[in-house]
């Protein structure tokens, strides 16, 4: 869950996936913020990719 809303962090990822952009799906959920959406993506990056740095 994003800290503070009721929205898995799994339904960023399952839009992600589908082809839609991170603002459609900020739009879809307005209590998650984007920078709790980009703190998300940049958490996997740093667990996929041990020496990515940001950018």
């Amino acid at each position: 869950m994003f800290y503070g809303t009721r929205v898995p962090v799994k339904n960023l990822f399952d839009y992600l996936e589908a082809g839609d952009s991170l603002d459609q799906f900020l739009r879809s959920f307005p209590s998650v913020s984007r920078e709790q959406a980009v703190a998300a993506l940049e958490l996997v990056r740093e667990a996929l990719v041990p020496d990515a740095h940001p950018a």
